[in-house]
Parts: C-alpha cells; structure tokens; sequence
C-alpha cells in the first residue's frame, strides 16, 4: 500500500474526521473498537484495521503477537443477563494466542481461549477453548479441528518495527 492510500484509509477517518479518533492504533473507518483501552495487544496486531470488524472490549481482550482479524469479524467480550438484556452480566474476556489468522465473518464471543498458531475459516463461530496449532473450519454446520503439521509463519519481529 503507498503512503497515501494508508493517509486517505486511516489518518484521515481517524484523526480528522474522529472516527475511532481515540484508538491509538490503525482502525478502518467501517470497523467499530468499543472500550478500546481494555485491549492488551501485541505486535504485528492492530485489531480493526480491516472493514466491518465490530470489537466489544469491556470484558477485557487479550491479543498475542502477529494476530489478523479478517473483515466482518466480531469479537465481544461481555453477555447480558438472560432476562433483562439491558444489564450486563459478569465479564469473561477473551484471550488470543500468538500467530492467530482470524477469517472474514468470524464471531468469537466472551470467555473463548484460542491458542498460538492457529487458523480459524470464514463463518466460524467460536465459543470456549481452541487448542494451539490447529485449523478450525465450518463443516456441515460443526466445527471440525485439524492438528496442523507446521506452525504459522510470519516474518515480523519486534526489531524490525523499532
């Protein structure tokens, strides 16, 4: 991407026109970070810098390193009570290990622990525990967990950012 695409994609959306004007790192202009400030995030990890992605951080988010949220995902950290959905109920948060590619139209919802190195496909719904190095995919409407043979790779260290 040439500097001016990134200027016109996030500076100008997001530092002149305030859209997600206070989230400190790069946001899409269509993508909504609420309670940004409970996000502990990594490196190589700028949650809602593709379009549509809707982050509910009340609950607390956790980020690891080289963690790619895809468009339309929606993570959200916090339940309602069960009758009186105005009222939330107690926080769980969410933790991501490292190395996590996160497909397009992917929900993740509160009290989900996801492994390093791991692949979640498009359309997945994920509640609960993802263990390390695996690939989730949607399979008939059931989510089906394949051992992964090679972790993920990414070449991006700390060093490098500076």
């Amino acid at each position: 991407m040439k500097n001016h695409q990134v200027l016109r994609q996030y500076f100008f959306w997001q530092k002149i026109v305030r859209v997600n004007g206070a989230v400190p790192w790069p946001v899409d202009f269509r993508s909504k970070i609420v309670d940004w400030p409970n996000i502990d995030k990594g490196i190589c990890c700028d949650p809602g810098d593709n379009p549509g992605i809707y982050i509910n951080a009340s609950g607390g988010l956790k980020l690891g390193n080289n963690v790619n949220i895809g468009q339309n995902a929606i993570l959200t950290t916090q339940n309602h009570y069960k009758y009186d959905h105005r009222k939330k109920s107690h926080t769980q948060g969410i933790t991501i290990g490292n190395n996590v590619w996160i497909g397009a139209n992917v929900s993740i919802v509160a009290g989900t622990t996801i492994g390093d190195n791991v692949t979640i496909g498009a359309g997945c719904f994920i509640k609960g525990e993802i263990p390390s190095n695996c690939t989730v995919i949607l399979k008939a409407e059931n989510l089906d967990i394949i051992p992964k043979t090679k972790p993920y790779e990414w070449d991006c260290t700390q060093d490098e950012l500076g």
